[in-house]
């Protein structure tokens, strides 16, 4: 089909910068709204909905993970990517004359590792990319508010760095009591209403928090084709979602901690979190105690509801090291325990039950790709182990890094010896020959140095 005679004769309007207000305006970075909502803490922004520009958008286009599960509407990255200022263009104007509608979000499930599924929501693509615009924004307002020991799905910082942090603060802190608590179901039980009350907090912009009011009413379409039209919550999956659990957490625990739980206690308390895991340490127990008791109530105000079975209030101190008292934290046990020298340290080690998962998980992938080529089956073992010795290769934890790489190898030698019916393929002594020969990767403690985060 030829082209039409205006697009031959015209160029094609080129993309510029995201501005506010008339053309004599400078344009409006995400620092210097960050840098606005850095000077007054006190200050709610107003015409926010107007970043959401054809360049903005454009901008967020280069940031959208391509590869991602499209949605109900099955349109890909590479579809859209081929008219992709058309498209952006055409996605602003509707924004802008408020013509712009939500898509279903596509239900899928993942297994956990108690057995269990864990329920995502899949939005279609370009709700993806309005979800990204708003979340830079939230985030560009938001990192000025969050306290220090938040860490989850925060730009520099990571589940390994609140574990270093917070093995840091018990290792030199004055704290003597550990409660350890996980919100139930926390990504299905946020209430919108008292959502978009926090985020009024600091955004007079009515067409902004309402569009993110309709993210969170869009219906969801199960797997079995049922639509579902959620009262609460927001699903896992969506690039908004993060951001508008740690503005809710914020303001429902993390100030409230901060303010109020601090002040009524006798000695030192610090919190440190991570999304809806997060662990509390005391100096004194009634203090420990006090909150332990409070804290149900607390949550319960915001619809959310304690995991019993992941809660409990312990005994964590230098003067009763035990390897019985341990506090599991984002896949880690934190454990008192004296070095050589006698001097009472916190120890890491990797959770028993993510071992465990670790550990299932690679042996049945060694058990399926055994006839993989030689050269692609030991590229897959090393892309395995070394993510695993990435996240868990902390000082400390060279005990545990070396029983996966050991089972590991046990499963290879076992499944390897099989392929070729009753003839073996290796034994010990030659495979221990082609594992030099192959580089697998051995364990290493991937952890650097860095500036710990001091609690105060």
């Amino acid at each position: 089909m030829g082209k039409d005679l205006t697009e031959v004769c015209s160029p094609q309007r080129k993309l510029m910068p995201d501005t506010v207000g008339s053309e004599q305006h400078e344009p409006t970075s995400l620092r210097g709204i960050a840098t606005r909502a850095k000077a007054c803490k006190h200050h709610r922004f107003r015409d926010l909905y107007r970043e959401l520009n054809a360049g903005f958008l454009l901008n967020c286009w280069g940031r959208l993970n391509k590869a991602a599960a499209s949605g109900v509407d099955e349109v890909t990255a590479q579809a859209y990517q081929e008219n992709l200022e058309a498209n952006i263009e055409a996605l602003a104007e509707r924004l802008k004359t408020k013509r712009y509608r939500t898509k279903l979000v596509r239900r899928c499930y993942i297994p956990k590792e108690n057995g269990k599924q864990r329920p995502l929501g899949i939005p279609a693509l370009e709700d993806k990319l309005v979800q990204l615009a708003c979340s830079k924004l939230l985030i560009a307002i938001y990192e000025q508010d969050f306290v220090e020991s938040s860490y989850g799905y925060r730009p520099n910082r990571s589940a390994k760095g609140a574990v270093c942090d917070l093995t840091f603060n018990l290792q030199y802190g004055k704290y003597g009591y550990i409660v350890e608590a996980d919100i139930k179901g926390f990504f299905d039980h946020m209430d919108h209403d008292w959502l978009l009350e926090m985020l009024k907090q600091r955004i007079d912009d009515k067409a902004f928090v309402s569009l993110i009011g309709k993210w969170l009413k869009a219906g969801i379409l199960e797997t079995d084709g049922q639509i579902l039209h959620p009262g609460a919550g927001t699903p896992q999956g969506g690039i908004i979602s993060p951001v508008l659990a740690n503005i809710y957490l914020h303001y429902a625990l993390d100030l409230w901690f901060e303010r109020v739980v601090k002040a009524h206690c006798r000695g030192g308390a610090l919190l440190c979190r991570y999304a809806d895991d997060f662990v509390c340490a005391f100096r004194y127990r009634e203090d420990a105690q006090r909150f332990y008791r409070v804290l149900p109530k607390r949550l319960e105000k915001f619809s959310l509801e304690v995991a019993t079975e992941k809660t409990q209030l312990l005994r964590f101190s230098r003067f009763h090291p035990s390897m019985q008292k341990r506090v599991t934290f984002l896949g880690f046990e934190l454990y008192w325990f004296n070095d050589r020298k006698g001097i009472a340290r916190v120890m890491r080690r990797t959770a028993r039950k993510k071992l465990h998962g670790a550990c299932r998980r690679i042996k049945d992938w060694i058990r399926k790709g055994r006839c993989l080529a030689g050269r692609e089956f030991i590229a897959g073992l090393n892309r395995r182990l070394m993510g695993h010795y990435n996240y868990y290769g902390l000082r400390g934890n060279s005990r545990s890094l070396y029983r996966f790489y050991q089972w590991s190898i046990e499963c290879v030698f076992k499944w390897l010896n099989r392929r070729g019916g009753k003839r073996r393929s290796f034994t010990w002594a030659s495979f221990a020959q082609a594992l030099k020969r192959a580089r697998v990767a051995v364990p290493r403690i991937t952890e650097k140095q860095r500036q710990h985060v001091v609690f105060a």
